[in-house]
């Protein structure tokens, strides 16, 4: 089933020059960029985006981090996009995910973990909608 998906290219990513390493990772799996913008967030759109989080403990260093720099947002499209996605990311912590996901290849870090996946197809929904109004 083909799905669209939001991922962030945290500014970690950005600062570190990893942006074409990761894109390159998501089209080499038949992944389709749909829209996609450099930008640098304020913590109004933190907060929108991570809404879920904004009142749990690491939070504020997570909003800090985030917005600390720019980030590139896309909406990439694909069969199972949002899982594929999510498996290509791997853990959240990059210090335990597996070897050959990007974070397992790239990360350090639970918190500067390089990118963003939507979690399902409703939060893909509502994030699409909040970085790509109209898409």
């Amino acid at each position: 089933m083909t799905q669209r998906t939001l991922v962030l290219l945290k500014p970690d990513a950005v600062r570190r020059g990893l942006v074409g390493n990761v894109l390159a990772r998501f089209e080499a799996k038949g992944l389709r960029i749909v829209a996609m913008e450099h930008r640098h967030i304020d913590a109004a759109t933190a907060d929108a985006h991570y809404a879920e989080h904004v009142e749990r403990d690491f939070y504020p260093p997570l909003r800090d981090f985030v917005t600390s720099g720019p980030l590139v947002a896309l909406v990439l499209e694909g069969d199972e996009a949002i899982e594929v996605v999510r498996a290509l990311n791997g853990a959240t912590d990059g210090r335990k995910a597996a070897p050959g996901t990007i974070r397992g290849d790239l990360s350090l870090s639970n918190r500067e973990n390089l990118v963003h996946g939507s979690d399902s197809p409703e939060s893909a929904e509502r994030e699409i909608g909040l970085w790509f109004p109209g898409i």
